[in-house]
Protein backbone atom coordinates (compact mmCIF):
# COMPACT_ATOMS: atom_id res chain seq x y z
CA UNK A 1 0.00 0.00 0.00
CA UNK A 2 1.22 3.38 -0.82
CA UNK A 3 1.13 6.42 1.60
CA UNK A 4 -2.19 6.97 2.19
CA UNK A 5 -1.48 10.98 2.45
CA UNK A 6 0.00 10.30 -1.07
CA UNK A 7 -3.16 8.26 -2.79
CA UNK A 8 -5.22 11.22 -1.06
CA UNK A 9 -3.70 14.00 -2.94
CA UNK A 10 -4.83 11.68 -5.93
CA UNK A 11 -8.25 11.54 -4.59
CA UNK A 12 -8.44 15.31 -3.82
CA UNK A 13 -7.88 15.99 -7.77
CA UNK A 14 -10.55 12.94 -8.77
CA UNK A 15 -13.10 14.67 -6.37
CA UNK A 16 -12.04 18.34 -7.94
CA UNK A 17 -12.33 17.07 -11.15
CA UNK A 18 -15.76 15.17 -10.65
CA UNK A 19 -14.19 12.42 -12.99
CA UNK A 20 -14.39 8.68 -11.71
CA UNK A 21 -14.24 6.61 -14.81
CA UNK A 22 -14.87 6.55 -18.40
CA UNK A 23 -11.38 6.97 -19.54
CA UNK A 24 -10.49 9.68 -17.19
CA UNK A 25 -7.61 12.02 -16.81
CA UNK A 26 -5.89 9.84 -13.99
CA UNK A 27 -6.17 6.36 -16.00
CA UNK A 28 -4.80 8.22 -19.05
CA UNK A 29 -1.92 9.40 -18.14
CA UNK A 30 -1.26 5.89 -15.99
CA UNK A 31 -1.47 4.37 -19.36
CA UNK A 32 1.17 6.71 -20.38
CA UNK A 33 3.16 6.13 -17.53
CA UNK A 34 3.23 2.65 -17.89
CA UNK A 35 4.23 2.78 -21.93
CA UNK A 36 6.97 4.90 -20.91
CA UNK A 37 7.80 1.99 -18.48
CA UNK A 38 7.60 -0.49 -20.99
CA UNK A 39 9.19 1.12 -23.43
CA UNK A 40 10.07 -0.71 -26.76
CA UNK A 41 7.11 1.97 -28.70
CA UNK A 42 4.53 -0.40 -26.36
CA UNK A 43 1.16 0.83 -26.47
CA UNK A 44 -0.71 0.28 -23.17
CA UNK A 45 -4.44 0.14 -22.64
CA UNK A 46 -5.77 -0.40 -19.01
CA UNK A 47 -8.51 -2.63 -18.05
CA UNK A 48 -10.62 -3.76 -15.24
CA UNK A 49 -8.63 -6.96 -14.33
CA UNK A 50 -6.31 -9.42 -16.19
CA UNK A 51 -9.22 -12.19 -16.91
CA UNK A 52 -10.92 -9.77 -19.29
CA UNK A 53 -7.49 -8.92 -20.68
CA UNK A 54 -7.20 -12.22 -21.75
CA UNK A 55 -10.63 -12.57 -23.17
CA UNK A 56 -10.20 -9.07 -24.84
CA UNK A 57 -6.92 -10.37 -26.33
CA UNK A 58 -8.47 -13.04 -27.87
CA UNK A 59 -11.09 -11.10 -28.91
CA UNK A 60 -9.47 -8.77 -30.77
CA UNK A 61 -7.11 -11.25 -32.28
CA UNK A 62 -10.51 -12.36 -33.74
CA UNK A 63 -9.72 -16.18 -32.81
CA UNK A 64 -12.62 -18.78 -33.30
CA UNK A 65 -10.28 -22.03 -33.63
CA UNK A 66 -7.71 -24.06 -31.23
CA UNK A 67 -4.88 -22.30 -28.91
CA UNK A 68 -2.02 -23.94 -28.11
CA UNK A 69 -1.65 -23.39 -24.20
CA UNK A 70 -0.31 -24.28 -21.31
CA UNK A 71 -1.29 -26.44 -18.20
CA UNK A 72 0.59 -24.73 -15.92
CA UNK A 73 -0.82 -21.23 -15.11
CA UNK A 74 -3.94 -19.53 -13.48
CA UNK A 75 -7.37 -21.24 -14.45
CA UNK A 76 -8.30 -18.02 -16.35
CA UNK A 77 -5.62 -18.85 -18.90
CA UNK A 78 -7.38 -21.83 -19.63
CA UNK A 79 -10.84 -19.87 -18.29
CA UNK A 80 -10.70 -17.23 -21.23
CA UNK A 81 -9.82 -19.49 -23.78
CA UNK A 82 -13.50 -21.49 -23.19
CA UNK A 83 -15.42 -18.07 -22.48
CA UNK A 84 -14.49 -16.93 -26.09
CA UNK A 85 -15.45 -20.29 -27.52
CA UNK A 86 -11.99 -21.32 -28.76
CA UNK A 87 -10.76 -24.87 -27.62
CA UNK A 88 -7.29 -25.12 -25.60
CA UNK A 89 -4.94 -27.43 -26.48
CA UNK A 90 -2.40 -28.28 -23.71
CA UNK A 91 1.02 -28.57 -24.38
CA UNK A 92 2.97 -29.93 -21.38
CA UNK A 93 5.89 -27.36 -20.15
CA UNK A 94 9.76 -27.11 -19.79
CA UNK A 95 11.15 -28.79 -16.71
CA UNK A 96 13.53 -25.79 -16.12
CA UNK A 97 11.52 -22.97 -16.17
CA UNK A 98 7.70 -24.20 -15.87
CA UNK A 99 6.99 -22.11 -19.27
CA UNK A 100 5.30 -23.86 -22.08
CA UNK A 101 8.11 -26.44 -24.14
CA UNK A 102 8.40 -24.50 -27.24
CA UNK A 103 10.06 -27.61 -28.36
CA UNK A 104 6.12 -29.76 -28.39
CA UNK A 105 4.28 -27.19 -29.47
CA UNK A 106 4.94 -27.79 -33.63
CA UNK A 107 3.60 -31.73 -32.97
CA UNK A 108 0.41 -29.84 -31.42
CA UNK A 109 -0.82 -27.81 -34.61
CA UNK A 110 -3.47 -28.68 -36.59
CA UNK A 111 -5.17 -27.21 -39.50
CA UNK A 112 -7.20 -25.63 -36.74
CA UNK A 113 -4.99 -24.26 -34.80
CA UNK A 114 -5.00 -20.24 -34.71
CA UNK A 115 -2.85 -19.10 -31.64
CA UNK A 116 -0.53 -19.93 -29.49
CA UNK A 117 -1.44 -18.36 -25.76
CA UNK A 118 1.83 -19.01 -23.17
CA UNK A 119 2.38 -18.04 -19.44
CA UNK A 120 5.52 -16.58 -18.30
CA UNK A 121 5.11 -18.24 -15.27
CA UNK A 122 5.96 -16.56 -12.01
CA UNK A 123 7.82 -14.10 -14.17
CA UNK A 124 10.13 -16.53 -15.69
CA UNK A 125 9.95 -15.68 -19.44
CA UNK A 126 8.84 -18.22 -22.12
CA UNK A 127 11.34 -19.04 -24.69
CA UNK A 128 10.02 -15.63 -26.79
CA UNK A 129 12.54 -16.45 -29.44
CA UNK A 130 11.17 -19.83 -30.68
CA UNK A 131 7.58 -19.14 -30.24
CA UNK A 132 7.88 -16.51 -31.95
CA UNK A 133 9.84 -18.98 -34.82
CA UNK A 134 7.17 -21.26 -34.77
CA UNK A 135 4.23 -18.64 -34.95
CA UNK A 136 5.77 -16.83 -38.12
CA UNK A 137 6.22 -20.52 -39.96
CA UNK A 138 2.74 -21.65 -39.24
CA UNK A 139 1.11 -18.13 -39.75
CA UNK A 140 -0.14 -18.03 -35.77
CA UNK A 141 -1.15 -15.52 -33.08
CA UNK A 142 0.69 -15.47 -30.17
CA UNK A 143 -0.92 -14.07 -26.69
CA UNK A 144 1.46 -14.27 -23.78
CA UNK A 145 -0.46 -14.20 -20.37
CA UNK A 146 2.00 -11.79 -18.34
CA UNK A 147 0.51 -11.40 -15.23
CA UNK A 148 3.25 -12.13 -13.63
CA UNK A 149 5.76 -11.15 -15.46
CA UNK A 150 5.70 -6.91 -15.08
CA UNK A 151 9.12 -5.42 -14.80
CA UNK A 152 10.82 -8.36 -16.10
CA UNK A 153 12.97 -7.73 -18.87
CA UNK A 154 14.97 -10.50 -21.65
CA UNK A 155 18.19 -8.89 -23.58
CA UNK A 156 17.30 -5.49 -21.88
CA UNK A 157 13.58 -5.67 -23.27
CA UNK A 158 10.64 -5.54 -21.36
CA UNK A 159 9.09 -9.60 -21.64
CA UNK A 160 5.52 -7.18 -21.91
CA UNK A 161 6.57 -6.29 -25.57
CA UNK A 162 7.12 -10.03 -26.81
CA UNK A 163 3.97 -11.42 -29.17
CA UNK A 164 1.17 -10.07 -30.97
CA UNK A 165 -0.43 -8.69 -27.20
CA UNK A 166 0.53 -9.44 -23.27
CA UNK A 167 -2.27 -9.24 -21.01
CA UNK A 168 -0.99 -8.31 -17.84
CA UNK A 169 -2.80 -8.18 -14.16
CA UNK A 170 -2.93 -5.78 -11.45
CA UNK A 171 -4.32 -7.12 -8.64
CA UNK A 172 -3.55 -6.62 -5.25
CA UNK A 173 -1.47 -9.83 -5.03
CA UNK A 174 0.98 -8.53 -7.58
CA UNK A 175 4.55 -6.94 -7.73
CA UNK A 176 2.54 -3.85 -9.16
CA UNK A 177 -0.99 -3.49 -8.65
CA UNK A 178 -3.93 -1.24 -8.76
CA UNK A 179 -6.09 -3.03 -5.73
CA UNK A 180 -8.03 -4.77 -9.30
CA UNK A 181 -7.03 -3.75 -12.56
CA UNK A 182 -5.09 -5.38 -16.05
CA UNK A 183 -3.89 -4.13 -19.30
CA UNK A 184 -2.91 -5.31 -22.61
CA UNK A 185 0.36 -4.43 -24.45
CA UNK A 186 0.97 -4.70 -28.12
CA UNK A 187 2.77 -2.88 -30.66
CA UNK A 188 0.73 -2.13 -33.46
CA UNK A 189 -1.24 0.74 -32.83
CA UNK A 190 -4.33 -0.17 -35.14
CA UNK A 191 -4.54 -3.02 -32.81
CA UNK A 192 -4.13 -1.14 -29.50
CA UNK A 193 -6.87 1.09 -30.99
CA UNK A 194 -9.27 -1.96 -31.87
CA UNK A 195 -8.82 -2.91 -27.76
CA UNK A 196 -9.28 0.45 -26.92
CA UNK A 197 -13.29 0.58 -28.61
CA UNK A 198 -13.63 -3.25 -27.09
CA UNK A 199 -12.96 -2.29 -23.88
CA UNK A 200 -15.91 0.89 -23.96
CA UNK A 201 -18.95 -1.44 -25.49
CA UNK A 202 -17.69 -0.64 -29.06
CA UNK A 203 -18.16 3.11 -29.84
CA UNK A 204 -16.99 6.20 -29.07
CA UNK A 205 -19.41 9.02 -28.22
CA UNK A 206 -22.51 8.55 -30.52
CA UNK A 207 -19.75 6.43 -32.89
CA UNK A 208 -21.03 3.11 -32.72
CA UNK A 209 -18.02 1.08 -34.57
CA UNK A 210 -18.28 -2.67 -32.94
CA UNK A 211 -19.72 -5.43 -30.64
CA UNK A 212 -17.68 -4.91 -27.27
CA UNK A 213 -17.84 -5.23 -23.44
CA UNK A 214 -17.48 -2.79 -20.53
CA UNK A 215 -13.83 -3.22 -19.36
CA UNK A 216 -12.46 -0.10 -18.58
CA UNK A 217 -10.74 1.46 -15.18
CA UNK A 218 -11.93 3.76 -12.53
CA UNK A 219 -10.00 6.79 -11.80
CA UNK A 220 -9.58 5.21 -8.17
CA UNK A 221 -7.73 2.55 -9.32
CA UNK A 222 -5.72 4.11 -11.75
CA UNK A 223 -4.64 6.50 -8.67
CA UNK A 224 -3.36 3.68 -6.99
CA UNK A 225 -1.32 2.94 -10.02
CA UNK A 226 0.29 6.14 -10.24
CA UNK A 227 1.40 5.95 -6.52
CA UNK A 228 2.96 2.57 -6.89
CA UNK A 229 4.72 2.58 -10.41
CA UNK A 230 7.65 4.92 -9.53
CA UNK A 231 8.05 2.45 -6.36
CA UNK A 232 8.47 -1.15 -8.96
CA UNK A 233 12.51 -0.48 -9.14
CA UNK A 234 12.90 -0.14 -5.27
CA UNK A 235 10.33 -3.03 -5.05
CA UNK A 236 12.05 -5.58 -7.84
CA UNK A 237 15.37 -4.68 -5.32
CA UNK A 238 14.00 -5.18 -2.03
CA UNK A 239 12.52 -8.53 -3.24
CA UNK A 240 15.96 -9.76 -5.07
CA UNK A 241 17.25 -9.32 -1.79
CA UNK A 242 14.85 -11.14 -0.39
CA UNK A 243 14.97 -13.75 -2.69
CA UNK A 244 18.67 -14.64 -1.65
CA UNK A 245 18.42 -14.65 1.57
CA UNK A 246 15.78 -17.57 1.34
CA UNK A 247 18.26 -19.20 -0.68
CA UNK A 248 20.86 -18.82 1.65
CA UNK A 249 18.84 -20.28 4.28
CA UNK A 250 16.86 -23.38 2.77
CA UNK A 251 20.69 -24.39 1.13
CA UNK A 252 21.63 -27.75 0.99
CA UNK A 253 17.68 -28.91 1.27
CA UNK A 254 16.14 -31.44 -0.88
CA UNK A 255 14.11 -28.44 -2.56
CA UNK A 256 14.98 -27.25 -6.44
CA UNK A 257 14.01 -23.90 -8.33
CA UNK A 258 13.09 -23.18 -11.67
CA UNK A 259 16.20 -22.21 -14.00
CA UNK A 260 16.99 -18.41 -14.13
CA UNK A 261 19.11 -17.69 -17.27
CA UNK A 262 22.15 -15.39 -17.59
CA UNK A 263 20.11 -13.09 -19.87
CA UNK A 264 16.93 -12.10 -18.05
CA UNK A 265 16.73 -9.41 -15.72
CA UNK A 266 14.14 -10.90 -13.55
CA UNK A 267 11.51 -9.41 -11.46
CA UNK A 268 11.06 -11.77 -7.97
CA UNK A 269 7.64 -11.69 -8.82
CA UNK A 270 7.46 -15.18 -6.39
CA UNK A 271 9.36 -17.79 -4.48
CA UNK A 272 8.36 -21.05 -5.48
CA UNK A 273 10.43 -24.41 -4.20
CA UNK A 274 9.92 -27.47 -5.82
CA UNK A 275 10.21 -30.72 -3.05
CA UNK A 276 11.42 -33.82 -3.51
CA UNK A 277 8.08 -35.28 -2.79
CA UNK A 278 4.28 -34.35 -2.78
CA UNK A 279 3.68 -35.71 0.19
CA UNK A 280 6.94 -33.71 1.71
CA UNK A 281 5.37 -30.69 0.69
CA UNK A 282 2.22 -31.27 2.48
CA UNK A 283 3.50 -32.05 5.86
CA UNK A 284 5.75 -28.88 5.43
CA UNK A 285 2.66 -26.59 4.36
CA UNK A 286 0.67 -28.02 6.93
CA UNK A 287 3.60 -27.41 9.72
CA UNK A 288 4.02 -24.07 8.10
CA UNK A 289 -0.34 -23.28 8.21
CA UNK A 290 0.58 -24.62 12.37
CA UNK A 291 2.76 -21.54 13.00
CA UNK A 292 0.42 -19.02 11.11
CA UNK A 293 2.48 -18.99 7.64
CA UNK A 294 0.63 -18.97 4.81
CA UNK A 295 1.42 -20.87 1.52
CA UNK A 296 0.00 -21.48 -1.86
CA UNK A 297 -0.20 -24.78 -3.98
CA UNK A 298 0.46 -22.16 -7.09
CA UNK A 299 -0.15 -23.88 -9.56
CA UNK A 300 -2.25 -26.79 -8.72
CA UNK A 301 -3.99 -29.06 -10.13
CA UNK A 302 -2.94 -28.56 -13.66
CA UNK A 303 -5.15 -27.32 -16.22
CA UNK A 304 -5.31 -30.23 -18.28
CA UNK A 305 -7.44 -31.64 -15.97
CA UNK A 306 -10.06 -29.13 -14.75
CA UNK A 307 -13.40 -30.94 -14.12
CA UNK A 308 -15.15 -29.12 -16.96
CA UNK A 309 -12.49 -29.52 -19.40
CA UNK A 310 -10.12 -32.19 -19.90
CA UNK A 311 -6.99 -32.57 -22.14
CA UNK A 312 -4.08 -34.89 -23.61
CA UNK A 313 -1.57 -35.56 -20.43
CA UNK A 314 0.98 -33.35 -19.53
CA UNK A 315 3.43 -35.23 -17.40
CA UNK A 316 5.88 -32.79 -16.41
CA UNK A 317 3.30 -30.09 -15.85
CA UNK A 318 1.67 -32.77 -13.58
CA UNK A 319 4.65 -33.90 -11.69
CA UNK A 320 5.61 -30.16 -10.88
CA UNK A 321 2.30 -29.17 -9.97
CA UNK A 322 2.19 -31.85 -6.98
CA UNK A 323 5.62 -30.71 -5.42
CA UNK A 324 5.95 -26.87 -5.92
CA UNK A 325 5.08 -24.48 -3.42
CA UNK A 326 5.08 -20.70 -2.98
CA UNK A 327 6.60 -19.51 0.18
CA UNK A 328 5.54 -15.63 1.53
CA UNK A 329 7.02 -13.24 -0.86
CA UNK A 330 5.88 -9.84 -0.38
CA UNK A 331 7.16 -6.55 -0.01
CA UNK A 332 6.57 -6.22 3.86
CA UNK A 333 8.55 -9.10 4.35
CA UNK A 334 11.38 -8.98 6.60
CA UNK A 335 14.97 -10.50 6.38
CA UNK A 336 14.32 -12.01 10.23
CA UNK A 337 10.66 -13.35 8.74
CA UNK A 338 12.57 -15.16 5.63
CA UNK A 339 14.62 -16.72 8.11
CA UNK A 340 12.12 -18.32 10.79
CA UNK A 341 10.07 -19.46 8.15
CA UNK A 342 13.72 -20.94 5.89
CA UNK A 343 14.39 -22.38 9.64
CA UNK A 344 10.04 -24.11 9.71
CA UNK A 345 10.85 -25.48 6.22
CA UNK A 346 14.36 -26.59 7.81
CA UNK A 347 12.59 -28.70 10.99
CA UNK A 348 9.59 -30.14 8.74
CA UNK A 349 12.17 -31.99 6.51
CA UNK A 350 12.69 -36.04 7.33
CA UNK A 351 15.48 -35.82 10.06
CA UNK A 352 17.79 -36.99 7.91
CA UNK A 353 17.58 -34.96 5.42
CA UNK A 354 17.36 -31.87 8.32
CA UNK A 355 21.09 -33.60 8.92
CA UNK A 356 22.11 -33.48 6.03
CA UNK A 357 21.61 -30.00 4.88
CA UNK A 358 23.07 -28.63 8.08
CA UNK A 359 26.61 -31.09 7.40
CA UNK A 360 26.60 -28.90 4.10
CA UNK A 361 25.81 -26.06 5.00
CA UNK A 362 28.86 -26.39 8.07
CA UNK A 363 30.88 -27.12 5.44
Amino acid sequence: MPPLAEYTDYLNRIWAQRRLTNGGPLAEELELELAAFVGNEAHVQLVANGTVALQLAIRALELTGEIITTPFSYVATTGSILWEKCTPVFVDIDESTFCLDAAKIEAAITPRTQAILATHVYGYPCDVVRIAEIAERHQLKVIYDGAHAFGTRVAGRSLLTYGDITACSFHATKLFHMAEGGALVTRELALAEKIGLLRTNGHHGDHYVMAGTNAKTSELNAALGLCLLPRVPGFIEHRAALYRLYREELAGLPLSYPLLTVDVDYNYAYFPVIFSTEMQLLTTKEQLAAAGVGTRRYFFPTLNALPYHTGAPCPVAEDISQRVLCLPFYQELTPSQVQLIAQLVRVSMPAEEAELALLCINE
